[in-house]
């Protein structure tokens, strides 16, 4: 499965699918390179999307896969190759959020990240705020 940065020319595909972020930030995220994009045979079947937490940190906003390639290691793929990358920034830690009623908190475990905390917001469930050392 090839991993590649994100181009402009991704632009219209994601912000169809990524509603989480404003396209104008969704366009400054492909122009930093903080977007990564799994294909198979040409066709996208997801992506990860990240920032820094603190300004120093890579933080992981958004991880997808598509349902039908879901449970085949594509999004346990891009994880790890984004891991890797950050650890060759010379990142020793990353992180990632998740709510405690998703099934993702087991995903990221299983991964090696650590519950290290949470919030509440209101009328939303408990957010969990995981972390990895490299």
């Amino acid at each position: 499965m090839p991993i590649r940065i994100a181009q402009i020319n991704d632009l219209y595909f994601l912000k169809q699918y990524d509603k989480h972020i404003s396209e104008n930030e969704l366009e400054n995220a492909i122009n930093r390179e903080h977007i990564l994009i799994a294909e198979i045979d040409g066709k996208i079947i997801g992506w990860l999307r990240y920032n820094y937490f603190w300004d120093n940190t890579p933080f992981m906003n958004m991880l997808f896969v598509f349902s039908e390639y879901r449970s085949k290691k594509y999004g346990t793929n891009l994880v790890i190759y984004w891991e890797e990358q950050m650890k060759r920034l010379g990142f020793n830690t990353v992180m990632t959020s998740t709510q405690a009623n998703e099934c993702a908190q087991h995903f990221y475990h299983k991964l090696g990240y650590n519950t290290i905390g949470g919030f509440l917001m209101e009328n939303e469930s408990y957010e969990l705020i995981l972390s990895k050392e490299l």
